[in-house]
């Protein structure tokens, strides 16, 4: 809201795990005009009950909602590309299953290409290589440390 000056009308894209993080945009984005393009891999998804909720708030906002397990038909003209870790905290023994299996969900600068001109990366953060590369990451699109500064004065 900060750097758009507005929520209304945005696509925010969601490539990765369907977390609890994903799950919080899910309870939240149409409720405040946001159209939400997610992508994860199968096995992955959001929860079917978050989903589902997800789906009706769409209709009743009048807001887009995509699931897909592609990545670059997630970020397809959206403003925002957002991820988060792919290993939380007690799936460390899952580690090498899960960064197979995320293979080709790292966003990269050809990812943005996909994404509205006007496009900005969020990671609540610690971020891992994998999950987003470094030009992406340390690029002035990106909008981390605003977003853990932002943060911070929720806590």
């Amino acid at each position: 809201q900060e750097h758009y000056r507005g929520l209304k009308g945005l696509t925010i894209a969601w490539i990765g795990d369907g977390n609890n993080v994903l799950q919080s945009f899910m309870a939240s984005a149409a409720k405040l005009g946001m159209h939400l393009r997610i992508a994860t891999p199968r096995g992955f998804e959001p929860s079917p009950r978050i989903t589902k909720i997800t789906e009706q708030n769409s209709k009743e906002y009048g807001t887009k909602l995509l699931l897909t397990t592609d990545p670059l038909e997630a970020a397809h003209s959206a403003n925002v590309l957002v991820t988060d870790t792919w290993i939380s905290m007690g799936q460390e023994e899952e580690k090498k299953e899960r960064l197979k299996v995320f293979q080709g969900y790292q966003i990269t600068m050809q990812t943005a290409k996909s994404a509205a001109s006007n496009w900005t990366f969020l990671h609540c953060l610690p971020r891992k290589p994998e999950e987003v590369d470094d030009e992406v990451f340390y690029s002035p699109q990106s909008l981390v440390f605003q977003e853990a500064e932002n943060r911070k004065w929720t806590i």
